[in-house]
């Protein structure tokens, strides 16, 4: 047994895996410390990846080479791209999977990559210098003690984590599985500012016992995509069309008044309304207790029965968590329609547990009280399984770079959600479960779904990540995409050649030869539909793919808006620029608002751009910062 490593991963969730996975890549060592090998990847919650901005995030982490879009593909069983009827910055990529085929793939890619070990114990301290200042490694449970030059947290629910169905509590960082003591403590006495959260899961249901024929189907999308930027890894993207694989349905049914009164009598019993859960909850996925108080003139809620996978009848309940006694949400879940005669597999339950205000962090996800640490993950406030695993490959390939004395890798708001996110979470922190929206970022036409890889694949490939397959696959996207736009703006159509199709389209007929570009501009027509009907369209662009027509489409519609969304990163980009050295004395700021200096000696920001980010900071206070640093 080895005990020296280049990195240790502590936690194999989503964050652990895709930590592990990234540092591996790039070369280092890694030991991925995990309290069950059984539990590898768990989707502890719902088994669905992606989302509205949560699908951007899983792209994000494809292009930038790792593995979660993959794996999602390879495990899925009902693909659907969201807000379809919005423009293309709110497309949003979502799928079903099938739980434990998931896990298994995730350990199986663990497993084949040469430069991770796996040990199944748990993380019960830290190794530290005499100083507290610098990580040397970890101890375990069972008393071994491994060392390396970088350590990354990504514990999940699991620290100090509290179980609570009803009035009965148990010690647990998940159903069935038991909680992580002593290191919150460790981190506590040294200094680190620690937090309580809470979050929660709806009843597992036996599919055989509902009545789908009465609950509305929800399918697939007829034509699905997937989310990794390489060929055919879902199994409903296949160029032979006959080999594709038919995916499973969701269906959709809703509480009522009924089912409301059977829960409001079970409120006396509830830890969350009794003040037995001191914990904050995610306040855009709340439990079903939480919907009926705060929507309390709604007459029903929208539930979504989940299959868990190819081959079980488990079924998940989407819309219906809850942490009520046993009894109650039994009694409640027989008024729901379709759900009359359902039986649990196991009731809903919510959980509590230790997290780490991340304004603790620096952008690196590199801890600012004791180098070499990382955290990613609910560690940090998070909550998602996407969330956390970007996060994950964030501070495994920073830790990497930091052993090797390589440039940190940090992704600015205008280049990724994922940038967003970090940002939001160390310039802002949070006291709630932080989940990703569209509307988090003001530069969401920028961050689409379909152009992660063109954003992100050449910085991921210059750090050593991503494969040239992926380079050569994006930059002939990008040719192909200037190619067609060249096209558009140098053909000109005749009316009688389009003028039937636009009256079909309630558009204005021509009266004179236009360019296709400005045929492309009016709202009602897109690329497809001109292929459709216009011959000479059809043969102008029949040597290009589906991906590069979109992508030359969005660009063209929407030419006046990228301009101005490029000239705002280019502002907030120059600020950060402006570097602020690691050994500046904030304390000494003169002029300055007192909340001001004491966010700026707190969060150590590296750029005048974060410190203009942070909470409680003028525009004033910039500007005396600016004339100390000689700018």
């Amino acid at each position: 047994m080895l005990n020296n490593y280049d990195i240790i991963v502590v936690g194999a969730g989503h964050a652990g895996c895709e930590a592990a996975m990234a540092a591996a890549n790039l070369g280092s060592k890694v030991l991925l410390l995990t309290m069950n090998m059984q539990t590898i990847a768990q989707m502890s919650c719902n088994p669905a990846m992606g989302g509205i901005a949560k699908g951007q995030i899983v792209r994000e982490i494809d292009a930038l080479g790792g593995y979660s879009g993959i794996i999602s593909d390879q495990s899925a069983i009902q693909f659907r791209m969201l807000n379809l009827s919005k423009g293309p910055a709110m497309w949003s990529p979502r799928t079903q999977n099938d739980r434990m085929l998931f896990a298994n793939l995730w350990r199986q890619t663990i497993e084949n990559q040469y430069n991770i070990h796996i040990w199944q114990d748990t993380c019960e301290d830290l190794l530290l210098s005499k100083d507290n200042k610098i990580i040397l490694g970890v101890k375990t449970k069972l008393g071994v003690e491994f060392y390396s030059k970088s350590v990354i947290l990504t514990n999940g629910t699991f620290l100090n984590g509290l179980i609570h169905v009803g009035t009965q509590q148990l010690s647990g960082g998940r159903s069935g599985e038991s909680a992580a003591f002593n290191l919150s403590d460790k981190l506590k006495n040294i200094g680190f500012e620690i937090g309580r959260m809470k979050t929660g899961t709806p009843p597992r249901i036996d599919g055989r016992s509902i009545n789908y024929k009465i609950l509305e189907t929800q399918n697939g999308d007829e034509k699905p995509m997937q989310f990794s930027y390489l060929k055919n890894t879902s199994p409903f993207v296949n160029e032979d069309s006959s080999k594709n694989i038919k995916q499973l349905p969701c269906h959709i049914t809703y509480t009522n008044y009924e089912v409301h009164q059977i829960l409001e009598k079970g409120f006396n019993e509830s830890p969350l309304l009794t003040g037995k859960i001191t914990g904050v909850g995610p306040r855009y996925c709340p439990s079903i207790e939480d919907k009926i108080i705060r929507f309390s003139e709604r007459d029903r809620h929208q539930l979504f029965t989940e299959p868990e996978g190819w081959n079980t009848y488990e079924v998940y309940l989407n819309g219906f968590s809850t942490s009520l006694p046993i009894t109650t949400q039994q009694k409640a879940l027989s008024k729901i329609p379709g759900f009359e005669n359902a039986i649990m597999f196991r009731p809903g339950y919510a959980i509590e547990y230790d997290y780490f205000p991340p304004t603790q962090l620096k952008l690196t996800l590199e801890t600012q009280l004791i180098s070499n640490l990382f955290f990613a993950g609910q560690i940090n406030g998070t909550t998602g399984y996407e969330e956390a695993a970007c996060q994950g490959l964030m501070a495994g390939i920073n830790a990497h770079n930091l052993i090797n004395q390589k440039t940190p890798f940090i992704l600015k708001r205008n280049e990724a959600y994922i940038g967003v996110l970090i940002d939001d979470l160390v310039n802002k922190g949070t006291d709630e479960p932080y989940r990703m929206f569209t509307s988090k970022s003001e530069f969401r036409l920028l961050l689409r779904q379909d152009n992660a890889d063109i954003r992100l694949t050449k910085l991921s490939h210059d750090l050593g990540l991503a494969s040239k397959e992926r380079l050569d696959t994006v930059t002939s996207k990008i040719q192909n995409t200037e190619k067609i736009i060249e096209l558009f703006k140098n053909t000109s159509i005749d009316p009688v050649e389009i003028n039937d199709f636009l009256n079909q389209e309630n558009s204005a007929p021509l009266t004179q030869r236009v360019k296709l570009f400005t045929i492309l501009s009016r709202p009602n027509i897109t690329i497809p539909n001109l292929v459709s009907n216009i011959n000479s369209v059809q043969k102008l662009l029949s040597a290009f793919d589906a991906d590069s027509l979109h992508q030359a489409e969005v660009l063209m519609k929407y030419s006046g808006y990228f301009t101005k969304e490029i000239e705002m990163a280019n502002k907030q980009n120059k600020l950060d620029n402006y570097i602020i050295n690691a050994e500046f004395d904030f304390t000494a700021l003169k002029n300055i608002s007192l909340e001001a200096k004491e966010k700026f000696i707190k969060h150590k920001p590296q750029t005048i751009g974060q410190a203009s980010k942070i909470s409680g900071v003028t525009p004033a206070d910039i500007s005396v910062l600016l004339v100390h640093l000689g700018k």
